[in-house]
């Protein structure tokens, strides 16, 4: 099938190219980027006005299969991530059963090839049953397609075991992402510590219980030599301490999410448990940090990633202490990012692109972020110019758990193409 995209804006920074021209698409690849294309085409896309970019890829979200399908399924969570211009997403590991074995990782491939309109890499646990006891067995997760290894929804308490998980990542060839929380110091806080948690009489959780946990790890990458990826930042010291560490050498990567450079505490109320996530929704000073890391990052150390957290209604309508943390984010992370950091001023077009689609390629090591000429066509269209209000109800995930419904954003998907076919287009989904 041969696909045409005329007169889109073209931004790929892998190669450097951002011109208004035509992309032709065959069969899987990107047959040719030049102005004005004839050739015929089984589907020709008026893109004028558009983006045509390479499609995003998330490190860091859960699809909650298998164990906890009532939430999200691998299907429901990758329609999800093509409606947010999403090709490849990387699964978290913390299901029922943990993905902790080559065997787990192989049953995600296969449900994944078999149910997902989108490519998605599953990331093993770093101990098994993620209870920090045992390490699981690494090199063999990796050899199955484990793309990272990752304790996501807590950190490795014991720091010789997690130096020991470190150096079979590095000989495997896969980055480690780490969840950085002192559980000590959140010591049962459901929200930010801070004016606004005593005002509302709930207990806090302190910048310190992410920041010691990120200045530990980033030392043991540094003695490990492994590839370090610190998920969902969200302090001003946690990427005070990542600058600091790629200053001196050390190969750690950073990601930030649209809520925590969107949203502060500000918004807690103490009854909405869509605010609460963790890390939790930080001081308007941690929110103008993390922008500025994002602005300021010209080596690709940092990526725009979701943390796309779905749970039941139920389960978000318990009180404010007792519900889950988490929200989803698929599904509003470019308009988030387009509204805050592109129309905001902080990143320019070429950046956020770099941000969502090429570093974390580079992060992975895989060959994607990149619509050159030759290369795979997963490929997202977007209208950075048009406005709409965010309405949870549309939404193809089984969460709903947003902060964001009735937010109104600048910068939206219209066609999300993975490996050549188009799998979204204008609110709907093509699974055939």
């Amino acid at each position: 099938m041969k696909i045409l995209i005329k007169s889109g804006r073209i931004i790929n920074p892998s190669d450097g190219t951002d011109k208004i021209c035509d992309l032709l698409i065959k069969g899987s690849q990107v047959e040719l980027i030049a102005e004005n294309i004839t050739e015929k085409a089984d589907r020709v896309i008026d893109a004028s006005g558009m983006w045509v970019v390479p499609g995003f890829i998330d490190l860091h979200v859960h699809l909650r299969e298998p164990g906890f399908e009532y939430k999200e399924t691998i299907k429901s969570g990758s329609m999800a991530a093509a409606a947010g211009g999403y090709t490849t997403i990387c699964c978290m590991p913390n299901t029922k059963p943990i993905i902790d074995s080559p065997m787990m990782i192989e049953y995600v491939k296969l449900k994944a090839e078999k149910e997902a309109v989108v490519n998605v890499l599953p990331i093993g646990a770093v101990t098994l049953g993620q209870k920090g006891e045992e390490l699981a067995d690494i090199e063999k997760m990796a050899l199955k397609g484990a793309c990272a290894i990752s304790e996501d929804g807590k950190s490795v308490e014991n720091a010789f075991l997690l130096k020991k998980g470190m150096l079979l990542a590095k000989k495997a060839g896969i980055p480690v992402l780490s969840h950085c929380e002192d559980k000590s110091l959140v010591n049962g806080g459901c929200m930010n510590e801070g004016k606004i948690a005593n005002s509302l009489g709930l207990k806090g959780i302190s910048n310190d219980s992410e920041d010691v946990i990120v200045s530990r790890d980033i030392l043991i990458a540094e003695s490990t030599g492994a590839r370090l990826h610190i998920c969902h930042m969200s302090t001003k010291g946690s990427v005070m301490l990542l600058k600091a560490a790629r200053e001196r050498g050390v190969d750690v990567t950073g990601e930030i999410t649209p809520h925590h450079f969107t949203l502060s505490d500000s918004v807690v109320d103490g009854a909405d448990t869509n605010t609460k996530m963790n890390p939790p929704l930080r001081s308007e000073k941690d929110v103008e940090a993390l922008k500025n890391a994002l602005k300021n990052d010209k080596e690709g150390a940092l990526v725009i990633a979701t943390d796309h957290a779905p749970h039941s209604a139920e389960e978000k309508s318990r009180p404010y202490p007792s519900a889950p943390f988490g929200i989803v984010g698929s599904e509003t992370a470019f308009a988030l990012a387009s509204t805050e950091l592109y129309h905001g001023g902080y990143l320019t077009a070429k950046e956020l692109i770099e941000k969502m689609s090429v570093n974390p390629a580079k992060i992975l090591g895989i060959k994607k972020g990149d619509i050159s000429v030759g290369n795979i066509a997963d490929i997202a269209i977007v209208d950075p110019e048009k406005e709409f209000v965010v309405d949870k109800e549309k939404f193809f995930s089984k969460g709903k758990n947003t902060p964001f419904d009735g937010y109104k954003a600048k910068g939206a998907v219209e066609y999300t193409i993975v490996g050549g076919k188009i799998v979204f287009e204008k609110g709907k989904i093509n699974d055939n």
